[in-house]
């Protein structure tokens, strides 16, 4: 399916399962594969590295624009930043906890929706098509997207997959505190003035709190093209 899978976006709730699903496909449709939510990490991880207080909007907003980005060929789940190709460390604990403060800052938003644009363009030009997931895809990066899907999951569920995946890495994890940062993130993201997390009118809802990675991407591929609409179990 090279070439034809079109703009495809996925979005929903902090560790619904986005990511895993997105890239598997991407992998099968054979086009490229963008995390968005991981470019509002290296703002995260940067203002955490230059000691940016997470209130200042003005100082968060300037590290956003003068900061250039790109998927990682090296890194699954990495990131180029500034010509640094960065992986784990954008996926800490600490970054966790921050990261809604800075992706609700209006300055930052614009700044990574226009080289979300920009990346995608680039790729529908090139390959034909992109899978892109992050909060906001279907509703404001690309509204013309060919496919909308929005994907959440139970708050235990979530709270788990991410601990599990924490302890993997080899980070200090906490299920409480990974819960309660989960539900945290859930008000942010659909509260925020800019740009909050809602589902697109036409977007297929998906609950994966009892799905595989594998049976989520099935779904997806069997209503590619498809009318859409309804929650999928």
């Amino acid at each position: 399916m090279s070439g034809k899978a079109g703009a495809i976006a996925i979005d929903g709730q902090a560790a619904a399962g986005k990511t895993a699903v997105g890239r598997e496909l991407a992998l099968r449709l054979g086009c490229p594969f963008l995390d968005t939510g991981i470019m509002y990490r290296a703002v995260t991880w940067l203002a955490i590295k230059e000691g940016v207080a997470m209130e200042d909007e003005r100082r968060l907003s300037q590290l956003a624009s003068s900061s250039t980005m790109q998927p990682s060929d090296q890194e699954a789940n990495g990131l180029v930043l500034n010509g640094i190709t960065l992986g784990t460390e954008l996926r800490t604990a600490e970054v966790d906890q921050h990261v809604s403060l800075v992706a609700r800052v209006s300055g930052v938003r614009q700044e990574m929706v226009r080289q979300q644009r920009d990346i995608s363009a680039r790729a529908r030009q090139e390959s034909g098509g992109i899978v892109m997931v992050g909060r906001d895809i279907g509703t404001v990066v690309l509204p013309d997207a060919d496919l909308k899907v929005f994907m959440v999951a139970s708050p235990q569920v979530r709270a788990q997959r991410r601990y599990d995946e924490l302890v993997s890495q080899g980070h200090p994890a906490d299920y409480r505190q990974i819960l309660d940062n989960a539900m945290s993130r859930d008000r942010i993201d659909s509260q925020r003035a800019d740009s909050p997390l809602a589902q697109a009118a036409d977007a297929l809802l998906v609950d994966t709190s009892d799905l595989t990675i594998d049976q989520v991407v099935e779904k997806i591929l069997e209503r590619l093209g498809s009318p859409v609409g309804r929650t999928v179990r």
